[in-house]
């Protein structure tokens, strides 16, 4: 890993533990990092807040993976200690460049695993990962006229309608294999298969890669309805099975719950399992 750091107020060590972090995150939930060669470059600008934003490519300057991060001039070590934005970015160069009409998948996959990769590396508590979803993905329903995932772009629909579609697949493809298989396995083996964000791989080809390493269909299947059709999630249903509940002082775990064995599997590094 290249990281270049410009000019700013924050000290270089400071920067380097923050991407080092989010890298080992990544690697804790693919098994390896993705990529053999990637840059990390972090400028802080000017602007007198304390906003975190990122963007990455493929097969750029030579190097597999390439993330900038643009940081705020009032960001301080206490917010990288904190963010999830640049573990967000590292996850992207798991995935092949996909289509355009395909970016739900990717924005999906990366708003999706960075929460669990972050817990699996003991980084962030799972009752924050839960909380995250509980908010976040009602934000991915379809509204009034919108369709699948392939017709409708908006952020909503990109970020957590391609995260709910990771959620569902997760669970579908655990209880088809009796938990011993995950989306993570099917991820991991797109790796494996050199799916990386400096490849342009078809859909289909991700998708194939991913039902063969867990022995279904789910991914095929479940993009198929949802690509073209505005596919709602009883998300309620599916928190009381996880036995994930809001409670007066914030998320609570239920382990009477008929999928807890599926919510435990879901957030604990592999070898736990």
């Amino acid at each position: 890993m290249d990281i270049r750091i410009g000019q700013g107020s924050l000290r270089n060590e400071d920067i380097v533990a923050w991407v080092r972090r989010a890298t080992e995150a990544v690697a804790v939930y693919y098994g390896r990092f993705p990529v053999q060669r990637a840059r990390v470059i972090v400028n802080q600008n000017e602007d007198k807040d304390e906003s975190i934003h990122g963007t990455t490519w493929g097969d750029v300057q030579g190097v597999q993976g390439l993330t900038r991060m643009r940081l705020g001039s009032a960001v301080t070590k206490a917010d990288l200690e904190e963010d999830w934005t640049i573990t967000h970015e590292l996850v992207h160069m798991a995935l092949s460049s996909l289509p355009d009409e395909s970016h739900w998948l990717e924005e999906g996959i990366a708003t999706y695993v960075e929460p669990i990769a972050r817990a699996q590396a003991n980084q962030l508590p799972v009752e924050q990962v839960w909380a995250g979803m509980v908010r976040g993905m009602p934000e991915g329903e379809p509204r009034p006229g919108d369709k699948g995932l392939e017709r409708t772009h908006t952020w909503g629909r990109t970020y957590w309608g391609g995260a709910m579609f990771c959620l569902v697949a997760d669970v579908q493809i655990r209880k088809t294999t009796g938990n011993r298989k995950g989306l993570q396995d099917a991820l991991q083996a797109i790796v494996a298969a050199q799916g990386t964000i400096d490849t342009e791989w078809p859909l289909s080809r991700v998708l194939d890669t991913g039902d063969r390493a867990t022995g279904t269909t789910v991914l095929v299947d479940l993009y198929r309805k949802w690509k073209d059709a505005p596919i709602v999630v009883d998300l309620d249903q599916l928190w009381q099975q996880l036995g994930v509940r809001v409670g007066s002082r914030g998320i609570e775990l239920d382990a009477n719950a008929p999928l807890v064995s599926t919510r435990r599997a879901m957030t604990s590094p592999p070898k736990q399992r």
